[in-house]
This record gives C-alpha cells, structure tokens and sequence, in this order.
C-alpha cells in the first residue's frame, strides 16, 4: 500500500495556489515592515562590524532587498536607519512609507546588480517592489498630526542614536587602532566624525576611510531628516472649533444629562466627529497613533451609531488604533455592537445622590470629625457658580490653581475640562476655602479650590482639586462635604466624584477568604497606586458613601491594550514628552489663549 492521504493532492493544490497567489492583502502591511526591518538590522550589522562582513550570515544577506553588503558600509548604515524608519510606517499602512519604499526598492535593485551582479538580488527586491504595486489599495493612510517639533524630537534621539552607533563603529576595529585611545577620544572622534571631520583616533590602512564615511553618513542623516521634518507641511492635531464647540453645547444642553462626563468633549484640545444627521458625535485625541475617545457619544442614542461609524472611518482613514476610555455600560454595548470591538471593566465612577447624603451615623465619622476640626481651625467656604464670581476673584483663583499644581503638566483627560472661568462655562460650580484670620498671601485668604463642571440641568461632575500646601488636611473633604451641603440650594441632585481605576479588585481583593489570585493583583494594584494614586482615589471615594458606577475601556485586540494603556497615560499627563514648565510659560505669555483675548476684549468694551 502507498499510504497516500485520501485528499491529499487536493491539500497540495490549494496550498500551491495559495503560494502563487502571494499573502492576503491585509498582511502585506505587515510582511513589508518585516522584511524591512530585518534587511535595516543585516544593513547595519553590515556596516559596523566587520566580522560580520566576512561571515557566511552576510552572503544571505545579499540576496535580499536593499542590502548594499560590504561595498559601501556608510550607505548600509544610511540604509539601514532610514528602512527601520519605514519599517513603522509601512506597518501602519501610511501611504507617504509605500512612496519611500516603492522609490527605494528599484533603487536597491539596481545598486546590488552593480555592485554584486546578483540578479537573486535584484530579482527579490523587484518581486517585493511588485507586491506592494499590486497591493497598493492597503496603503492609504492619511498623515499623523504633526508639528515643527517633531524636527527637535528627531534630532535629539536620532543624534543621540547616531553618537551610540558611532562609538560603536570607532572601538570595533581593535587590531587597526593606532595607540591606545581613551573613551574621551573615541568620543571626540565620534563628535568630528558626524560633521565630516578627522578626529584624533588614527588607523591603519583603508580603517580609517571606513569609519570617516560611516560617521559622516549618520551625521549627514541625522541634518537632512531633522530639515525635512522642520520644513515639511504641518498637519495640526484636531482642535474643536467654535462651530464645533456650540454645536456640542446644543447637544449637552438637550442630552446632557445622561452621561456625567459629556461637558469634557468641551475640552480645547479635542476633535471631533459628527453623526451624518447631526444629533450625536464623539470627540478624541489621538496620541501615539491612538485615536482615544472617552465617555459616551454626544446626543440622542437613537444616532450615536452614525457618529461611531464615522469615528472608526476616520481612524481607518488615518490607520489609527481606535479606542474608548471611561464609557458607561450602555455606551460600552452601543459600541461593542456597532463595531465589533471588545470592551473591558476599567474602574468605577463614585457618583453621591445629594439627597442621600448625610454627614450623621457611623460610616461618616471620620469625615464629619475632620470637617468639624478644620471649621474649629478657623475656615469657612463658599460654594458659587462661576458666573457669579467677580473678575479680581476669578483671576486670583486661577492663579492660585495653576500654582498650586502638584505636576509640571495638567493631569486629566476624560475627566478633566483643563480651564476654569471661560465665559461660556458660567454653569460651572466652584468651592473654596478661606481663612481670614491669618496674614494674607499672594491669593488673598484662598486656600483651596475645587471645580465642578455641569452635569445636564441638576449635576455636576468633578474637575479639580487644588490647595496650599501650607493648609490643614483634609481641604479636598472639607470643600466636597460643602458642595453637597449647598448642591439642594443651587438645584443639583446628584454629583459625581473622582473615576476610581480597578475598584472592584481592590475592594474584594481586601474582603475575608479572598483568593491568591486575587491578593496578588491587589497587591500589584496597591504597589503601582505609589505612582498613579489607585488605591487612594478609591478610598478617598468610599468616604463618602457614593454608589459606584462601572466604566468600560474599549479596544480592538489584546494586543492593542499595551499601546492603548500607554497612550492613556500620555493623555492624562502621566508620560509626557513636552517643554519644561517655565518654558511653556513663557510661551503663554508671549501668546495668550483665545478665551482670555476674547475677555479682554470684551472687557476694553465695556470700559468704552
């Protein structure tokens, strides 16, 4: 008997056509940033070690596309950089990197047959370059957002790269070496090198000529990647308009109510995307190629579909990782059922019902004895729309709140508005702590400040939480307990406090006979709260007795969570990559924002 596989030929022919047919066109993105990944690595190697030049790994390497070899190790280094460059981009679908690849490919075909004659060569870099031909409708992605200082980021981590690579290529060629130079001269050397200049390490033979054009070719990089990225077009983060802005107030002033977090799509720095029938949108940011939305769409639910729809265009447009932080368990379905996308319990919302709150009994003791003291000590607090502020009032609380910052950045995102008194927020609720009995400061008697910012017509959400650090504890408990005392005068029913991350984990992970599962990643939860404050929001919730609202992260794949959580914390402050925070204020002063122009404005008017 032959053994043969009943329906063996058949498996043979759909495999051998499914190899002449070539990968599926979703996963040609992902091949090409592949291969040029491995190609910039073999390039590099190529150019910097010498062994490796003579080693039996290189002559593979010859024979795939884009790899110069041993002939010219300054453009194999040139080569290799700019294809990791384009290894990203290529993944992401960009079509200005299928521009670069598909100049780049015919380029290095005809380079090998020059240099090798290797007609291997040329033919995979051609076979390549036809694929992405063929396939060329999966690279459509628009531009990121961008700005000149994406010209400065370049050039300090290419640079910084460049002088790591070049101490590299200096110290690997021992037995050529000249003397015993020390690694202050292989860094002058180096620092020479990049500006096409002879340093003070010599070596013998053609060394010399080999380390002189590979320094020189990173320097000459580093300068015309930083030029191109400093004088290419803009392409500006979206900002809301004030189109935008009224008509998103149009929409909270009608649906406002159903989600505590609708007055944050008010945030400046946010874009947005309507539904076609105009009823619903959803506002985002995109940070790291991450288009974040967060809370729940805009509007009537009947057209929340239109606007997510729209949403998830625009990310594919852009081949931007779509997700949303913090919606509630209805926003979390719409969006899992419109999309396909999974969700995940991210924490839980600590909303106190105004009529249910009391400082008697038990359970509050702690919070009415530190309430009680402070007052003893002197304080007293008022609770107020900002409407009803004065100006010389206004400016010195937002003075104060600025200074008062823990952060050189302004923390928050989804739960965070990121101004206080803009003549449009006049619904906005402030609280503030006094003492009048000591010497004034530079804000008068203030002491704190807390902002609340509209939750549909009887609610407010928290926004901020600022005090002196020279005030007693307890200023953040003493102003929320005012604010729920004079909510029932100002019309508010219901008001939410602070987004506590992981709540449930750390609430059941604590209760008797929890599991070691359980423990653990309360334990981990706890030890990771000595940076991102997760065990202390929820304590600082729980004080007050709220009923806890469960929130939703929303993502495509697992894989995607590392990147989403990253970019998550950029958005909220935590990562960030920006000037120092006296630099960016004399930027702001040098250029005021356009509310605060408008106020004066308005204020020169009134004079007149």
């Amino acid at each position: 008997m032959s053994g043969a596989v009943p329906g063996g030929s058949d498996s043979s022919d759909r495999g051998l056509r499914r190899f002449f047919r070539g990968p599926r066109p979703e996963a040609v993105p992902v091949l090409a940033a592949r291969i040029c990944t491995l190609v910039a690595l073999l390039n590099i190697a190529a150019g910097v070690f010498p062994r490796f030049r003579r080693s039996r790994l290189h002559t593979f390497a010859e024979v795939l596309p884009g790899a110069l070899g041993p002939f010219a190790a300054a453009l194999a280094l040139s080569c290799g950089v700019l294809l990791l460059l384009l290894a990203h981009g290529l993944r992401r679908h960009k079509r200005r990197a299928w521009r670069a690849a598909v100049v780049l490919l015919p380029a290095g075909a005809v380079a090998q047959f020059a240099y090798r004659h290797s007609f291997i060569g040329a033919a995979i870099s051609l076979a390549l370059l036809a694929l992405l031909l063929r396939h060329r409708g999966e690279f459509a992605a628009l531009p990121d957002p961008r700005s000149r200082w994406r010209a400065l980021a370049n050039f300090v981590l290419l640079g910084a790269g460049s002088i790591a690579l070049g101490l590299v290529i200096v110290s690997v060629h021992p037995d050529k070496v000249v003397g015993d130079p020390g690694i202050a001269d292989r860094l002058a050397h180096v620092l020479y090198g990049l500006f096409g200049f002879e340093g003070p390490v010599g070596y013998t033979g053609r060394t010399s000529w080999t380390v002189g054009f590979s320094l020189g070719a990173l320097g000459m990089l580093t300068a015309l990647t930083t030029i191109y990225l400093a004088f290419r077009p803009e392409h500006p983060a979206a900002r809301l308009t004030q189109d935008d802005e009224s008509r998103l107030r149009e929409l909270l002033a009608k649906h406002g109510g159903r989600d505590s977090l609708g007055h944050f799509a008010l945030r400046r720095d946010k874009g947005v995307v309507f539904s076609p029938s105009g009823k619903a949108a959803v506002t985002y940011r995109v940070v790291s190629g991450v288009m974040l939305a967060s809370g729940d769409p805009i509007g009537d639910v009947e057209a929340w579909p239109g606007a997510i729809e729209r949403f998830m265009d625009e990310a594919k447009a852009h081949s931007w990782t779509p997700a949303v932080m913090g919606c509630s368990e209805t926003g979390g379905e719409v969006w899992t059922r419109e999309t396909g996308l999974d969700a995940l319990e991210l924490g839980d919302e600590a909303v106190v019902d105004v009529a249910d709150f009391s400082l008697s009994g038990r359970a509050m003791r702690n919070v009415r004895q530190m309430v009680k003291r402070i007052e003893r000590n002197g304080y007293e607090t008022r609770v107020r729309r900002i409407r009803d502020l004065g100006e010389k009032e206004l400016e010195r609380i937002q003075r104060a709140a600025e200074d008062w910052r823990g952060t050189d950045t302004e923390r928050g995102f989804s739960m965070a508005l990121g101004r206080i008194g803009d003549p449009n927020d006049g619904d906005c609720l402030i609280a503030t702590a006094h003492k009048a009995d000591e010497k004034p400061g530079p804000y008068g008697d203030l002491k704190a400040v807390i902002h609340f910012v509209p939750w549909g017509k009887d609610g407010v959400s928290l926004e901020l939480m600022r005090r002196d650090r020279s005030a007693d504890p307890g200023m953040n408990e003493l102003l929320i307990v005012a604010a729920l005392q004079a909510a029932p005068k100002l019309g508010i029913e219901r008001i939410s406090l602070n987004f506590a991350m992981f709540r449930a984990a750390l609430a059941r992970g604590e209760k008797l006979g929890a599991g070691p599962v359980l423990r653990a990643w309360r334990g981990l939860l706890v030890f990771l709260s000595r940076w991102f404050q997760i065990e202390s929001l929820y304590k600082f919730n729980a004080k007050f007795r709220p009923r806890w609202e469960p929130r939703f992260v929303v993502y495509r794949t697992s894989r995607d969570l590392p990147r989403i959580g990253f970019a998550a914390m950029q958005a909220e402050g935590f990562v960030t990559f920006g000037l120092p925070r006296f630099l960016r204020r004399a930027i702001a002063q040098r250029r005021p924002c356009p509310h605060q122009t408008a106020q004066t404005a308005e204020r020169e008017v009134r004079a007149a």
